[in-house]
């Protein structure tokens, strides 16, 4: 499946500007640009938008890793911001750090323009059915 189509399976990351450049089981590469509307006091892009783009690139991954039939649901997600995104676009690859039976473990990094750390998500994803 083509990361367009992927992203197209979650309304929300759509709506709030996340694309997706790459998505295979052992990586998922997604941005999200600074907007003045994704922002909080001091034109920081909100912790809220760079969790919905590491939610979102990681809930792809997972999906990427489940056996046929089966579906995933977000059980946790911790997420530690780092540094702000000012301008620019944030950038977040996710990887499969665990894929198990009965749950998938991700781990999310998302970078500013320069390469710059900006946060880091640690996701457990339940499968379901198959």
């Amino acid at each position: 499946m083509e990361p367009s189509q992927l992203l197209a399976l979650m309304p929300f990351a759509v709506a709030s500007g996340v694309s997706l450049a790459a998505a295979a089981p052992d990586e998922v590469v997604g941005s999200l640009p600074w907007a003045p509307e994704r922002c909080t006091a001091g034109g920081l892009m909100h912790g809220g938008a760079l969790m919905t783009l590491a939610d979102s690139v990681g809930a792809v991954c997972a999906f990427l890793n489940l056996p046929r039939g089966a579906t995933t649901s977000t059980v946790s997600s911790t997420t530690s911001l780092v540094r702000g995104v000012r301008s620019g676009t944030a950038h977040a690859v996710a990887r499969p750090a665990h894929v198990g039976r009965s749950f998938l473990l991700v781990e999310v990094e998302v970078t500013d323009d320069d390469g710059r750390l900006v946060a880091r998500t640690t996701q457990t994803q339940a499968v379901l059915g198959g």
